[in-house]
């Protein structure tokens, strides 16, 4: 017998459609009741439960019971970097199945990936931290850059109170839909945190998509985005102010 992790038992929980249908609901850092879980994933309540059951007892999501509610979440963002390097690869070589509007293009540009900003303005935001040795890539991935500690100061960051904590201040995370790296960890978070302090974006009340506001989006881009890489035009997807 082989030594190491077992991968097939992990990719036998994720594997199943309705199993991956409800990690993938759960990717946005939210949690659901069993029942919105069941909607989810196209099946009956009592399916569901057995699903939860063994997702919960294989390790990828945690239960919370408040009252007479349980809600469901992922239980940790290994799962959810986890998830997200999954669409990618599905993104390549898989069957795609494709969701048509104005929704998807949302979704592309921005959107949360479990507790920090994922897609298109997330990949861009990344280059920009890179170039400006906010951090740096390395043989073993993401650390604070030179620059980090002032550049994240003037933005409303405390680093030094983020490396206090037990998670990574900066990991890379596979963005599926662009298949580049976005920054997570608790440096990740905290920037998505100022997106929604600064009343910047907001959530959509449904779903991962993050919206801005006309101002939000000029003040993320002279804070966030390559200057040489204008975010939005004008006459591209402008939303109504917050």
């Amino acid at each position: 017998m082989r030594e190491g992790p077992d991968i097939a038992h992990i990719a036998s929980l994720v594997g199943d459609p309705a199993r991956a249908n409800m990690l993938t609901a759960l990717v946005g850092g939210t949690a659901l009741t069993a029942t919105e879980l069941a909607l989810e994933a196209g099946v009956t309540l009592q399916t569901a439960s057995s699903h939860l059951s063994k997702l919960t007892e294989g390790g990828l999501l945690k239960l919370s019971v408040q009252g007479r509610h349980r809600y469901f979440a992922l239980a940790g963002p290994n799962i959810a970097a986890m998830l997200e390097a999954i669409m990618g690869v599905a993104a390549v070589v898989g069957t795609r199945r494709v969701r048509p509007g104005p929704r998807d293009d949302a979704m592309r540009e921005a959107r949360v990936c479990y507790d920090h900003l994922a897609g298109e303005l997330a990949v861009a935001m990344f280059d920009r931290l890179l170039a400006e040795d906010a951090i740096a890539e390395t043989a073993d991935g993401i650390r604070l850059g030179r620059n980090g500690h002032s550049f994240f100061a003037a933005r409303g960051i405390d680093v030094g109170a983020l490396q206090g904590l037990r998670r990574p201040v900066c990991r890379a995370c596979l963005d599926w839909s662009v298949r580049r790296s976005h920054l997570a960890g608790s440096l990740g978070a905290a920037i998505l945190d100022v997106l929604f302090k600064e009343r910047w974006a907001r959530r959509q009340k449904k779903g991962r998509t993050i919206t801005f506001s006309p101002e939000g989006r000029r003040a993320f881009a002279q804070a966030f985005l390559p200057e040489a890489v204008p975010p939005w035009p004008e006459e591209q997807r402008l939303v109504a102010s917050i």
